[in-house]
Protein backbone atom coordinates (compact mmCIF):
# COMPACT_ATOMS: atom_id res chain seq x y z
CA UNK A 1 0.00 0.00 0.00
CA UNK A 2 2.95 2.35 -0.30
CA UNK A 3 2.07 5.33 -1.97
CA UNK A 4 -1.67 5.42 -1.34
CA UNK A 5 -3.40 8.33 0.36
CA UNK A 6 -3.99 7.82 4.03
CA UNK A 7 -8.00 7.52 3.44
CA UNK A 8 -7.17 4.75 1.31
CA UNK A 9 -4.25 2.59 4.32
CA UNK A 10 -7.74 3.16 6.77
CA UNK A 11 -9.62 0.38 4.55
CA UNK A 12 -8.30 -2.46 7.10
CA UNK A 13 -7.44 -5.64 6.41
CA UNK A 14 -9.32 -8.83 7.37
CA UNK A 15 -13.00 -7.48 6.50
CA UNK A 16 -13.26 -4.58 8.31
CA UNK A 17 -12.63 -1.07 7.60
CA UNK A 18 -11.64 1.69 9.79
CA UNK A 19 -11.96 5.83 8.85
CA UNK A 20 -10.69 7.41 12.42
CA UNK A 21 -11.86 10.32 10.45
CA UNK A 22 -15.32 13.26 11.08
CA UNK A 23 -17.21 15.07 9.16
CA UNK A 24 -16.98 18.58 8.98
CA UNK A 25 -20.68 18.25 6.86
CA UNK A 26 -24.04 18.29 9.32
CA UNK A 27 -24.18 14.64 11.12
CA UNK A 28 -26.78 12.32 9.28
CA UNK A 29 -28.13 9.38 11.90
CA UNK A 30 -27.45 5.90 10.73
CA UNK A 31 -30.26 3.29 11.46
CA UNK A 32 -30.22 1.62 14.52
CA UNK A 33 -27.90 4.31 16.02
CA UNK A 34 -24.67 2.50 14.50
CA UNK A 35 -21.77 5.92 14.37
CA UNK A 36 -21.20 6.63 11.06
CA UNK A 37 -18.45 9.16 11.64
CA UNK A 38 -16.72 6.44 12.41
CA UNK A 39 -17.13 4.83 9.34
CA UNK A 40 -17.28 6.73 6.71
CA UNK A 41 -17.30 11.00 6.39
CA UNK A 42 -18.78 11.08 3.03
CA UNK A 43 -22.62 10.37 3.11
CA UNK A 44 -23.07 14.38 3.33
CA UNK A 45 -21.90 14.35 -0.47
CA UNK A 46 -25.69 13.95 -1.35
CA UNK A 47 -27.03 16.66 0.16
CA UNK A 48 -24.65 19.24 -1.91
CA UNK A 49 -25.20 20.90 -4.47
CA UNK A 50 -24.09 20.77 -7.78
CA UNK A 51 -22.13 24.04 -7.35
CA UNK A 52 -20.51 22.83 -3.83
CA UNK A 53 -19.68 19.42 -5.69
CA UNK A 54 -17.87 21.51 -8.79
CA UNK A 55 -16.50 23.27 -5.81
CA UNK A 56 -15.14 19.87 -3.72
CA UNK A 57 -13.61 18.63 -7.17
CA UNK A 58 -16.00 16.09 -7.33
CA UNK A 59 -17.37 14.97 -11.27
CA UNK A 60 -20.90 13.33 -11.54
CA UNK A 61 -20.95 11.13 -14.37
CA UNK A 62 -24.07 9.08 -15.07
CA UNK A 63 -23.10 5.67 -17.00
CA UNK A 64 -26.49 4.08 -17.79
CA UNK A 65 -29.27 1.95 -15.60
CA UNK A 66 -29.12 -1.36 -14.26
CA UNK A 67 -31.48 -4.13 -14.70
CA UNK A 68 -32.85 -5.67 -11.09
CA UNK A 69 -35.76 -8.11 -12.27
CA UNK A 70 -35.57 -9.30 -8.70
CA UNK A 71 -34.70 -6.34 -6.91
CA UNK A 72 -32.19 -8.48 -5.34
CA UNK A 73 -28.98 -6.72 -5.34
CA UNK A 74 -25.50 -7.89 -5.55
CA UNK A 75 -22.41 -5.35 -5.28
CA UNK A 76 -19.46 -6.98 -5.55
CA UNK A 77 -16.18 -7.15 -7.41
CA UNK A 78 -17.46 -8.93 -10.37
CA UNK A 79 -14.10 -10.77 -11.24
CA UNK A 80 -13.76 -12.41 -8.14
CA UNK A 81 -17.33 -13.22 -7.35
CA UNK A 82 -19.98 -16.46 -8.75
CA UNK A 83 -22.83 -17.91 -7.98
CA UNK A 84 -22.22 -18.09 -4.11
CA UNK A 85 -22.09 -14.59 -3.60
CA UNK A 86 -25.34 -13.39 -1.50
CA UNK A 87 -27.55 -10.52 -2.41
CA UNK A 88 -28.29 -8.20 -0.23
CA UNK A 89 -30.40 -8.76 2.35
CA UNK A 90 -32.97 -5.19 1.31
CA UNK A 91 -35.04 -5.66 -1.44
CA UNK A 92 -36.02 -3.07 -3.90
CA UNK A 93 -38.99 -2.81 -6.23
CA UNK A 94 -38.15 -4.64 -9.02
CA UNK A 95 -37.22 -2.27 -12.38
CA UNK A 96 -34.42 -0.35 -14.30
CA UNK A 97 -32.61 2.15 -12.23
CA UNK A 98 -30.06 4.45 -12.79
CA UNK A 99 -26.22 4.12 -11.96
CA UNK A 100 -23.83 7.51 -11.02
CA UNK A 101 -20.36 7.84 -11.02
CA UNK A 102 -18.66 10.27 -8.22
CA UNK A 103 -14.78 10.85 -9.78
CA UNK A 104 -12.05 12.84 -8.07
CA UNK A 105 -8.53 13.09 -8.32
CA UNK A 106 -9.21 10.73 -11.51
CA UNK A 107 -10.46 7.55 -9.77
CA UNK A 108 -13.85 6.37 -9.23
CA UNK A 109 -14.64 7.75 -5.82
CA UNK A 110 -18.44 6.47 -4.75
CA UNK A 111 -20.65 4.50 -7.17
CA UNK A 112 -24.29 5.17 -6.37
CA UNK A 113 -27.53 3.32 -7.69
CA UNK A 114 -30.67 5.65 -7.55
CA UNK A 115 -34.21 4.25 -6.62
CA UNK A 116 -36.15 7.65 -5.87
CA UNK A 117 -35.19 11.53 -6.16
CA UNK A 118 -34.59 12.90 -2.60
CA UNK A 119 -31.69 13.37 -0.09
CA UNK A 120 -31.56 10.51 2.62
CA UNK A 121 -32.24 11.32 6.34
CA UNK A 122 -31.10 8.08 7.57
CA UNK A 123 -28.38 5.32 6.48
CA UNK A 124 -28.36 1.97 7.07
CA UNK A 125 -25.12 -0.22 6.36
CA UNK A 126 -25.28 -2.98 3.18
CA UNK A 127 -25.97 -6.38 4.56
CA UNK A 128 -26.05 -9.74 3.55
CA UNK A 129 -28.40 -12.72 4.97
CA UNK A 130 -26.00 -14.10 8.33
CA UNK A 131 -24.26 -10.23 9.22
CA UNK A 132 -25.48 -8.17 12.02
CA UNK A 133 -24.80 -4.73 12.41
CA UNK A 134 -25.16 -4.95 16.06
CA UNK A 135 -22.39 -6.92 17.34
CA UNK A 136 -20.22 -4.91 15.83
CA UNK A 137 -17.75 -2.39 16.72
CA UNK A 138 -17.34 1.05 16.59
CA UNK A 139 -13.89 0.74 13.99
CA UNK A 140 -15.76 -2.44 11.91
CA UNK A 141 -17.75 -2.81 9.12
CA UNK A 142 -19.53 -5.26 6.44
CA UNK A 143 -18.41 -4.80 3.08
CA UNK A 144 -16.76 -6.48 0.10
CA UNK A 145 -13.35 -7.47 -1.11
CA UNK A 146 -11.76 -6.36 -3.98
CA UNK A 147 -9.10 -7.98 -5.40
CA UNK A 148 -9.45 -6.89 -9.49
CA UNK A 149 -10.15 -3.41 -9.14
CA UNK A 150 -13.31 -2.94 -9.91
CA UNK A 151 -16.69 -3.09 -8.27
CA UNK A 152 -20.20 -3.67 -9.21
CA UNK A 153 -23.90 -3.41 -8.73
CA UNK A 154 -26.25 -5.95 -10.60
CA UNK A 155 -29.43 -8.12 -9.78
CA UNK A 156 -28.96 -11.83 -8.51
CA UNK A 157 -29.77 -13.13 -11.69
CA UNK A 158 -27.08 -11.21 -14.28
CA UNK A 159 -24.23 -13.06 -11.58
CA UNK A 160 -25.46 -16.27 -12.48
CA UNK A 161 -25.90 -15.28 -16.14
CA UNK A 162 -21.99 -13.82 -16.52
CA UNK A 163 -21.05 -17.30 -14.18
CA UNK A 164 -22.68 -19.45 -17.20
CA UNK A 165 -20.72 -17.12 -20.04
CA UNK A 166 -17.52 -17.52 -18.03
CA UNK A 167 -18.01 -21.50 -17.76
CA UNK A 168 -17.92 -21.56 -21.63
CA UNK A 169 -14.73 -19.99 -22.19
CA UNK A 170 -11.41 -21.84 -23.30
CA UNK A 171 -8.96 -23.01 -20.58
CA UNK A 172 -6.61 -20.11 -22.09
CA UNK A 173 -9.40 -17.28 -21.85
CA UNK A 174 -9.69 -14.65 -19.28
CA UNK A 175 -12.87 -12.79 -19.12
CA UNK A 176 -11.69 -9.28 -18.71
CA UNK A 177 -8.96 -9.36 -21.32
CA UNK A 178 -11.10 -11.19 -24.14
CA UNK A 179 -14.35 -10.02 -23.06
CA UNK A 180 -14.52 -6.80 -20.97
CA UNK A 181 -11.63 -4.96 -22.09
CA UNK A 182 -12.82 -3.50 -25.24
CA UNK A 183 -16.10 -2.94 -23.40
CA UNK A 184 -14.23 -1.18 -20.99
CA UNK A 185 -12.00 1.39 -23.28
CA UNK A 186 -14.42 3.87 -24.51
CA UNK A 187 -14.83 4.88 -21.18
CA UNK A 188 -10.86 5.30 -20.19
CA UNK A 189 -11.50 1.95 -18.43
CA UNK A 190 -13.45 3.69 -15.73
CA UNK A 191 -16.68 1.75 -16.34
CA UNK A 192 -19.04 -0.43 -18.45
CA UNK A 193 -22.67 -1.39 -18.43
CA UNK A 194 -21.84 -4.99 -19.42
CA UNK A 195 -24.09 -7.03 -21.16
CA UNK A 196 -23.34 -11.15 -20.06
CA UNK A 197 -25.40 -12.00 -23.48
CA UNK A 198 -25.52 -9.59 -26.25
CA UNK A 199 -29.40 -8.84 -26.74
CA UNK A 200 -30.61 -9.75 -23.38
CA UNK A 201 -31.60 -7.18 -20.55
CA UNK A 202 -29.69 -7.87 -18.02
CA UNK A 203 -26.39 -6.45 -16.84
CA UNK A 204 -23.61 -5.29 -15.34
CA UNK A 205 -22.59 -1.64 -13.82
CA UNK A 206 -18.99 -2.14 -13.38
CA UNK A 207 -16.65 0.37 -12.33
CA UNK A 208 -13.16 0.92 -10.90
CA UNK A 209 -12.81 0.55 -7.28
CA UNK A 210 -10.92 3.82 -5.99
CA UNK A 211 -7.85 3.15 -5.47
CA UNK A 212 -7.85 -0.19 -6.49
CA UNK A 213 -8.13 -3.45 -4.69
CA UNK A 214 -9.17 -3.12 -0.75
CA UNK A 215 -12.20 -4.25 1.38
CA UNK A 216 -15.19 -1.26 0.95
CA UNK A 217 -18.65 -0.93 2.72
CA UNK A 218 -21.76 0.01 1.08
CA UNK A 219 -24.59 2.05 2.35
CA UNK A 220 -28.43 1.97 1.88
CA UNK A 221 -29.53 6.25 2.16
CA UNK A 222 -33.36 6.19 3.50
CA UNK A 223 -35.87 8.62 3.66
CA UNK A 224 -37.89 9.49 6.36
CA UNK A 225 -40.02 6.69 6.08
CA UNK A 226 -37.29 3.71 5.89
CA UNK A 227 -37.34 3.48 2.29
CA UNK A 228 -34.18 3.12 -0.07
CA UNK A 229 -33.55 6.17 -2.32
CA UNK A 230 -30.22 4.85 -3.01
CA UNK A 231 -27.09 2.27 -2.71
CA UNK A 232 -23.70 4.16 -2.61
CA UNK A 233 -20.29 1.86 -2.29
CA UNK A 234 -17.84 4.60 -0.46
CA UNK A 235 -14.09 3.87 -2.41
CA UNK A 236 -12.43 5.40 0.14
CA UNK A 237 -10.98 8.52 -2.26
CA UNK A 238 -12.95 11.50 -0.86
CA UNK A 239 -12.12 12.42 2.69
CA UNK A 240 -15.38 14.72 4.46
CA UNK A 241 -16.94 14.22 0.87
CA UNK A 242 -14.45 16.74 -0.76
CA UNK A 243 -12.62 15.71 -3.59
CA UNK A 244 -9.53 18.28 -3.29
CA UNK A 245 -6.12 16.65 -3.23
CA UNK A 246 -4.56 17.27 0.16
CA UNK A 247 -1.88 19.85 0.31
Amino acid sequence: MAGWPDSVRRLFRRGLVWLGIFSALPPMALAADWDVSKVSSNLGVFALSDAELAERQIKVTLIGEVDLPTGEIIACDPLVSGVETPALSRKVKPGRYPVSLLEAQGRVAVAVLRFSAGTPVRWELAIVPGQDVSTLKNDEIYGYPVDAGLGSFMDKTAMMLMSEQQDKLTADANYYDDVLAAEFAPNQDRFVMHHPVAGNPLNIAMFWSGWGDGFYPSFWGLDAAGEPLLLTTDFGVLENADGREKK
